[in-house]
């Protein structure tokens, strides 16, 4: 695929080891979007986020 397939397959692998972090970082992100639109995309937000969290809880859950 390339260089984002790459990209992704490292981002994927390196929030596998730091989960904790990783969530942090994701419901920032939301309540950051949140904030600014005023909650407009609140539905939107919270999809991508557990997309998000399926990405790299699903590759954990595998290999256990």
């Amino acid at each position: 695929m390339g260089r984002l397939s790459d990209m992704a397959n490292k981002a994927k692998k390196m929030a596998k080891g730091h989960s904790d972090k990783v969530d942090k970082g994701v419901e920032r992100a939301e309540r950051t979007v949140d904030e600014r639109t005023g909650g407009r995309y609140d539905a939107q937000t919270d999809k991508a986020s557990d997309t998000v969290r399926r990405s790299y809880e699903s590759e954990d859950d595998e290999r256990q």
